[in-house]
């Protein structure tokens, strides 16, 4: 594996060839150890020694790849102030206006006017409603001169109202606008990506490095000016990277990354500092969650190596609508808030603006609460888990054994597996269940689809002579659905070929042993117990899953970290049970707190690779929508996709037709469209062949993936955000629509009233649309 060190002040480490590297250029660096390997040096097999001019430093830090045999140095440095607690960053404060943001004040919230800038008394009445639902800050976009001259309009109006809440005006390609507003408003919104770059053509650009070096000159000439503005006027200024709109110079050096990212923002960073400047503050954002969690935590690592102590600005762009825009919101954010990361935070809804404000608070509030408190686990040491790029430790799924009756190999999904609490009562009418579980029924017999849940936790069973409900039982299990049922009860009213929930205790009193050789285990664990209690799973061969359950109501300790433990031990140990995120909710929990929390404690596992699936208990909740917030939740975290995903922007004054209304109309007439894959099935004992999904029944053929289509306002990030997206429907004047397929445009200029059935005909041609199921 390759190491190196560096100077812990550096500014990175650069290499021409562009596939090895950290950041931009340093004092010195000494790399050892590197693999004869033409991937990761193609124009030259070793690195000795990269200099420049500045011999300032002799501190050393030490380097280590991101991943086995990748290119990407990262610090062997912490990212965040604990890693088994949530001890909030130590952060300079910043004023933006009477507001004072970093780690001595509360996180912040904010949310972004969506009227058009020119129009000043729209735009006043929404900041006034925006203020009046409890925001610190209002963003405007302000795009040229008209926009800027209306800004002070705007300012003035507010004043007069007696509103002082700070403003911040949002730019992108205009240079001549920010200087013009930073006059008026309190911060400034710099894009790194296309402040001083030309729009991202996504070309790969080659430069030698005093071509690159003018570049960065010419970044520093322009962007001094509204530095120095800033300074004169005492205004703030976030420096905003969007993963959507990086330079094709970035992506051609770091790819489209969150190394990139990092990169793009540090280089309007350093001439800041250059200018004796502090007064910003940095974000990363991305409308995927994991790629959004990374590039902070990069982000932060080096500010650890550079000593910096700037402020967090934290969100998920483009995160959509509903539950959905929270549920990934809630991903993305909470993840960092519970390692202390954050200062203010946005959510992104193509919602009313002032709709964002509460669940915005109630993640606000959870990362106070945990910071507070400092929410942990007892100490342990970490070893395994990857800070800065995505790998799953992967579980070992259910095999078949010899002699089994039962095919258990689909009780647990090799892309995350949803479980779900069910009662004896649903097993009364056994079609209705089936379908509660999102299963198809032929002819009444229950068959597994993309999104049918794995298996069930059934805490009490029918008696003996209830045989309809326990039929019902029966059915799934023999298509493969798992059916957990507590110990106690399966000794009494035993079920055949039932999975057995047991808890450490029975474990180790052997209470386990009263069953029938051979049955499946399920084992609660809560994470913090004593590792030679959790000893006891070593010696146990029938082990199917672990359920990771430590409740809600005790305040101090952190399911978050005290589960990264419990993965550490297993690592520790060589154990790849799956382990199943078992989260129960207090009665009359309100739907957004359920989400928010949810996304909060389990995603923040999932995004790092930690975990197989979820079980979300709540009793007062719809069945429907706790499953749907299960597999929303592993979809967010880019793990199992089971719907169409909408990579849709929040609306701002920049968007160019109304986003709210095409979005909800595009989702009606798309939303179906993740289909099935269907083979043919022969009901036992009759003959009869029926359409079947077989990755279902035994997960033998590869996942799904349904499509991701992005519906943006306007261009600034259109073609950058969709990376991930098959079809893109993008604003590209009043009244037109340009169609893309991933970030090529293929249609320009559509009628608005002809856009949607542009959009439908072009999924057409790619082969990739389905009519929607009739109405069973």
């Amino acid at each position: 594996m390759a190491t190196g060190t560096v100077p812990s002040s550096m500014a990175g480490l650069w290499t021409r060839d562009r596939h090895f590297y950290f950041a931009k250029s340093v004092d010195f660096a000494r790399i050892v150890g590197l693999p004869e390997n033409k991937n990761l040096m193609p124009r030259r097999r070793n690195v000795s020694m990269i200099r420049n001019s500045s011999k300032s430093s002799s501190d050393i830090v030490e380097l280590e790849p991101t991943s086995e045999g990748s290119p990407l140095l990262v610090p062997r440095q912490k990212y965040c102030e604990s890693i088994y607690k949530t001890v909030r960053r130590k952060t300079r404060t910043v004023m933006i206006g009477n507001v004072a943001l970093g780690s001595e004040h509360p996180i912040r919230v904010q949310t972004m006017t969506t009227s058009d800038t020119k129009d000043v008394d729209r735009t006043v009445e929404e900041v006034m409603r925006i203020a009046d639902t409890g925001a610190d800050l209002v963003r405007i976009t302000v795009q040229g001169k008209k926009e800027a001259d209306a800004c002070f309009e705007i300012k003035d109006k507010l004043v007069q109202k007696n509103y002082n809440i700070p403003i911040v005006a949002d730019i992108h390609f205009a240079p001549a606008v920010a200087l013009r507003v930073a006059e008026c408003f309190d911060k400034i919104r710099v894009n790194p990506g296309n402040f001083a770059d030309r729009r991202a053509q996504f070309e790969q650009l080659e430069y030698t490095d005093e071509e690159y070096q003018k570049e960065l000159e010419h970044i520093e000439q322009v962007f001094s000016p509204l530095v120095e503005k800033c300074k004169k006027y005492g205004r703030a200024m976030r420096i905003g990277t969007n993963h959507g709109s990086l330079s094709d110079r970035i992506m051609s050096y770091y790819g489209d990354s969150p190394r990139g990212m990092v990169e793009s923002a540090f280089e309007f960073a350093r001439i800041c500092r250059k200018l004796y400047f502090h007064n910003f503050v940095f974000s990363m954002k991305s409308s995927n969650p994991v790629i959004m969690v990374q590039a902070y935590r990069l982000l932060v690592a080096e500010m650890y190596v550079q000593g910096w102590d700037y402020p967090l600005h934290l969100g998920v762009t483009e995160a959509g609508e509903g539950e959905d825009g929270r549920m990934k919101s809630a991903i993305g954010i909470g993840t960092l808030l519970q390692d202390g990361l954050g200062d203010t935070i946005r959510v992104s809804l193509t919602e009313p603006p002032e709709k964002e404000i509460d669940p915005c608070k109630k993640l606000a509030n959870l990362g106070m609460q945990a910071s507070n408190l400092q929410q942990g686990t007892v100490p342990f040491e970490e070893k395994h888990r990857r800070y800065f790029d995505f790998q799953r430790r992967t579980g070992q799924l259910p095999v078949q054994k010899e002699g089994e009756e039962v095919d258990y190999r689909g009780v647990l999904h090799r892309d995350g597996s949803v479980l779900m609490s069910v009662s004896s009562d649903m097993l009364k009418t056994p079609e209705l269940f089936y379908k509660s579980l999102a299963a198809k029924l032929v002819v009444g017999m229950p068959f597994k689809d993309l999104a049918t849940v794995d298996s069930i936790l059934l805490r009490d069973l029918p008696p003996f002579e209830d045989a309809e409900s326990r039929l019902a039982l029966k059915r799934l299990i023999d298509i493969s659905m798992g059916v957990v049922v507590p110990l106690s009860v399966q000794l009494t009213k035993p079920l055949p070929n039932a999975i057995v929930l047991v808890n450490l205790n029975e474990l180790s009193t052997g209470a386990h042993k009263l069953l029938p050789e051979g049955t499946r285990l399920a084992v609660t664990i809560r994470g913090d117990e004593p590792y030679e209690e959790l000893d006891i799973i070593k010696n146990v061969s029938d082990i199917t899953m672990l359920l990771h359950d430590l409740p809600l109501s005790e305040d101090k300790l952190s399911r978050v970290h005290a589960a990264r433990r419990l993965f550490e031990y297993l690592e520790e140990n060589s154990l790849n049970f799956p382990v199943i995120h078992h989260i129960q909710f207090p009665k009359g929990i309100d739907r957004d707190d359920l989400v928010i929390t949810a996304g909060s404690n389990a995603g923040s596992l999932l995004v790092d690779g930690l975990g197989d699936g979820i079980l979300l208990e709540a009793p007062d909740q719809e069945f429907e929508f706790l499953r749907n917030t299960s597999f929303n939740l592993l979809q967010g975290c880019r793990m199992r996709n089971t719907k169409t995903e909408y990579v849709s922007c929040p609306s701002c004054g920049r968007t160019l037709f109304d986003l709210q209304d095409v979005s909800a109309e595009i989702r009606s007439k798309t939303s179906h469209l993740p289909g099935v894959s269907v083979n043919s099935l022969t009901l036992p004992g009759s003959g009869i062949a029926l359409p079947v999904q077989l990755d279902a029944l035994a997960n033998p053929l590869p996942s799904l993936t349904p499509l991701q289509i992005a519906i943006m306002g306007c261009i600034v990030n259109g073609p950058g955000e969709m990376a991930d997206a098959d079809f893109g429907y993008v604003g590209g004047a009043p009244g037109k629509i340009d169609l893309y397929v991933g970030k090529n445009v293929v249609k320009r200029g559509i009628a608005m009233e002809d856009a949607t059935d542009a959009l439908i005909q072009l999924i057409k041609d790619h082969g990739r649309w389905v009519d929607p199921q009739a109405e069973e």
